[in-house]
């Protein structure tokens, strides 16, 4: 998969993605990541990528051309025919693990990180095939929403991770929170590892994790449970984890 990040931070981006699993991923190829600069596509003296907005107003906007045209050779570079253009919004859909599951199946995905006031709403309705945000929150740019979104997506892909159950298990990606994990020692200051951690019973223990992702989901988001249709195995754990927690206050 290819990332191209549309950026007037550039290094920002090389920077940032240079580290982890995203730093080796595209040291190996497996990714792609290239960063295109509007400044580079201006026609004045003064590279000037901004201007007053119409109808005034305070800050300024992102001009329409120097960014159609980035965006234009970051196309080019790939020719691909499942390109994807996103521009980081927090006007935009909010970003969910399922929305990146699918980002995930494109060749190429080019972010547009804007910053100012925001970009001439033009390039979005002609360039841009969707929206993401964050979160009901404001940044002072998108490149920090773009490295999420490479980092996110990068650990999807086959052969990123040593080991790929890692990224099935991550928190949302069965639409529950993620379960506690325990390493060494057995004990320590905080209490000891769970029995059922040490037993070697393979198959207490997946029921184990199963019944505390559900219980912490419902405890910490329990927005997430309402979307989800739970089988009357997972009903029975959730009711038993209830029960315990009811024991222990």
């Amino acid at each position: 998969m290819r990332f191209d990040v549309i950026t007037l931070f550039p290094e920002m981006i090389l920077e940032g993605s240079s580290y982890g699993v995203t730093g080796k991923a595209i040291e190996q190829e497996t990714v792609g990541l290239s960063v295109w600069n509007p400044r580079d596509y201006t026609q004045d003296r003064h590279r000037t990528v901004d201007d007053r907005p119409y109808g005034g107003g305070p800050g300024m906007v992102m001009k329409y051309q120097p960014l159609c045209d980035a965006v234009d050779d970051a196309k080019l570079i790939n020719n691909a025919a499942d390109c994807k253009v996103v521009y980081l919004s927090p006007q935009g859909k909010q970003i969910t693990q399922d929305l990146l599951i699918d980002a995930s199946q494109f060749s190429q995905l080019i972010l547009v990180a804007g910053r100012y006031e925001g970009i001439d709403e033009r390039f979005i309705d002609s360039v841009c095939d969707d929206e993401w945000s964050l979160g009901d929150y404001v940044i002072s740019g998108g490149e920090l929403a773009a490295l999420v979104v490479i980092d996110s997506i990068t650990r999807l892909i086959p052969g990123v991770l040593g080991d790929e159950d890692s990224a099935k298990q991550d928190s949302f990606m069965n639409g529950l929170l993620d379960t506690p994990h325990y390493t060494r020692p057995e004990q320590g200051g905080k209490g000891q590892v769970p029995d059922v951690l040490l037993s070697g019973n393979h198959k207490a223990i997946e029921s184990w994790r199963m019944k505390q992702a559900l219980g912490r989901t419902e405890l910490r988001r329990p927005d997430l449970l309402k979307n989800l249709e739970l089988t009357a195995e997972q009903e029975a754990l959730l009711k038993e984890f209830r029960n315990e927690v009811h024991k222990s206050n």
